[in-house]
């Protein structure tokens, strides 16, 4: 397996490049409900020649518990440059807003798209929840800078009651190609430090499970775009001469840390923030993360044409780095298979 790995604030990002089994489907979504499986789920999918390159990929000892990555697979037709499949230790997401920046560069940083040496270029993406758009910003023949533009957020429930082992919290839902649950840290008597990560994963995991059945949750799309994917916990910061600014930590799948702010989680925070009135359409978002790397997100109008979903339509900005480019093999004689978790 030929993989190129970057990281965007701090999150991986793997890019499988070569080594790849067939994955039938039409298009990227088809092809993310195959890697599932028939029965399967997103966190819990069926075993599989395609999900044991993930879980090879993904499982120590080449991978590690808080990796995260994505299969390159064709679009859904000529109107985007490749498709992607994310997927993370626990199974496969709609979407990832880190992944998307990370593709972005490696798309102009590999030659695989065209860009000057100075000024922007355009990657547009098909992923399981639609079709995003990557500006990767160059100067000097060097990438500096990666704008992930999401498919529209929407808020679909407010302060919806959640008991949980710290206390009752109430819980904002968002759909941003992903559905993620926001709370306040403090409402638990939590914070977003370092310290506080193994208290925040359990009450990310306690939130996420009481809203498993919450109409909030669902989609119209179906059940491969509905239920809570990340829970949001999140910390006011003073605010910067450009608009709010926050500090939060991002528990998606079964109790993985994001160690960016969480792009597409991002999204959904400015659809929040957005109907609060706390941010207005000529402001920004700066978004911290548990590691201190940042995001910057802003609104740019609302959905309006009518084939789009009710919504805004989001930016996020944020770096991506290479880190290294491997060859795994699988030795058949090598007793650990595809690895494992700790």
């Amino acid at each position: 397996m030929r993989t190129t790995d970057y990281h965007a604030a701090g999150e991986p990002f793997r890019i499988v490049t070569g080594g790849l089994p067939p994955i039938p489907g039409d298009t990227v979504a088809e092809r993310c409900a195959t890697a599932i499986g028939p029965g399967g789920s997103g966190t819990a999918p069926r075993r599989g020649a395609l999900d044991d390159v993930r879980r090879l990929l993904v499982q120590e000892p080449r991978g590690h518990a808080g990796m995260y990555g994505g299969f390159v697979v064709p679009p859904d037709d000529d109107g985007a440059h490749f498709g992607v499949l994310f997927w993370h230790k626990d199974g496969y997401s709609t979407a990832c807003g880190h992944g998307t920046m990370a593709l972005g560069a490696w798309a102009v940083d590999s030659g695989l798209v065209p860009a000057p040496r100075d000024g922007d270029v355009q990657v547009r993406i098909d992923v399981p929840s639609g079709r995003v758009t990557a500006t990767v910003h160059r100067s000097e023949g060097r990438t500096t800078g990666v704008t992930f533009r999401n498919v529209p957020a929407r808020v679909t429930a407010r302060k919806v009651p959640v008991a949980t082992s710290f206390g009752v919290a109430e819980v904002d839902l968002a759909h941003a190609g992903a559905c993620y649950a926001s709370v306040a840290a403090r409402e638990l008597g939590l914070g977003t430090g370092r310290d506080a990560l193994p208290a925040l994963v359990r009450a990310g995991q306690e939130i996420r499970a009481a809203l498993a059945a919450h109409p909030g949750t669902w989609h119209p799309g179906g059940p491969l775009l509905s239920g809570v994917y990340g829970v949001i916990l999140h910390e006011e910061l003073p605010d910067t001469p450009f608009g709010p600014h926050q500090r939060n930590v991002t528990v998606f799948a079964d109790g993985q840390i994001d160690r960016s702010p969480c792009g597409s989680g991002t999204s959904a925070r400015l659809a929040l923030l957005a109907e609060d009135g706390r941010l207005g359409a000529h402001e920004d978002l700066l978004h911290e993360s548990v590691v201190g790397t940042v995001f910057t997100g802003r609104f740019l109008r609302p959905a309006g044409a009518a084939a789009e979903p009710v919504g805004l339509v989001t930016e996020v900005t944020g770096t991506a780095h290479r880190t290294g480019e491997h060859v795994f093999v699988r030795d058949p004689h090598d007793a650990l298979g595809t690895g494992f978790t700790l």
